[in-house]
């Protein structure tokens, strides 16, 4: 069983939130920023109106309250349409 995100839809496995210490204190997981950064896992096919410029692989950033979170055999993943991702990192 897989995920296969429809038309112009892309399914997104966001960068880990970073573990940050202040003078040896640890920042629980809940006051962490969410990381804005992910990797494509899968694409959709696009719409007769917009074309799937993004790819499998792609790393990419999104909106803050981009997508909807969701968990699959033990991962966290978001799935977003392809014009809530604001920019593809070369």
């Amino acid at each position: 069983m897989s995920i296969k995100p429809l038309a112009d839809r892309v399914l997104i496995e966001p960068a880990p939130a970073e573990t940050k210490t202040i003078g040896g204190i640890i920042i629980p997981d809940t006051a962490k920023e969410k990381p804005l950064q992910g990797t494509v896992v899968a694409v959709g096919k696009g719409t007769k109106e917009e074309e799937m410029v993004l790819k499998e692989g792609d790393t990419v950033l999104y909106g803050k309250y981009a997508g909807t979170e969701l968990e699959f055999e033990g991962k966290k993943y978001l799935i977003m349409r392809q014009n809530d991702v604001v920019a593809v990192l070369a």
